[in-house]
């Protein structure tokens, strides 16, 4: 079987992301599931992610300081070939309006040649506003 290919103009904003700190809200479409979020760097997802372990237990900031370590590691050179993707206050989709999670600044990170499909810009997700329902006569 051949390998599954890799979409060259998303490879393309990823390796942006990388060499430049590029961002960009995107929307994806992976094997059903819609991912809507912001494109970036992978030394960006790794210092948040490491970020996030800090204040934890001795394990915990073990964790963070190979996260850290795995940041200042990635090969940033426009000629290297991308093949992750890595997104910021991320939402999934799977088949209804509500996304999965509801709340939080969710980082994703997914393989390029999984991806089917993507368009530029982000799902925003209305505003719950409660109106009351004028009843005068």
């Amino acid at each position: 079987m051949s390998s599954a290919l890799k979409d060259n103009v998303l490879e393309f904003f990823v390796k942006a992301s990388n060499t430049h700190g590029f961002t960009l809200d995107l929307t994806l479409n992976v094997k059903g599931a819609v991912i809507s979020g912001t494109l970036i760097s992978a030394k960006e997802y790794f210092d948040e992610l490491s970020e996030s372990f800090e204040d934890g237990s001795e394990i915990a900031q073990q964790l963070s300081e190979q996260l850290s370590v795995a940041s200042e590691s990635i090969d940033s050179s426009p000629d290297s070939e991308a093949h992750f993707i890595h997104m910021k206050n991320t939402k999934v989709y799977c088949g209804d309006s509500k996304s999965t999670p509801a709340k939080g600044k969710i980082l994703w990170r997914g393989k390029i040649n999984e991806i089917d499909g993507f368009f530029l810009g982000k799902i925003a997700e209305a505003k719950n506003t409660n109106k009351k329902k004028e009843t005068s006569k």
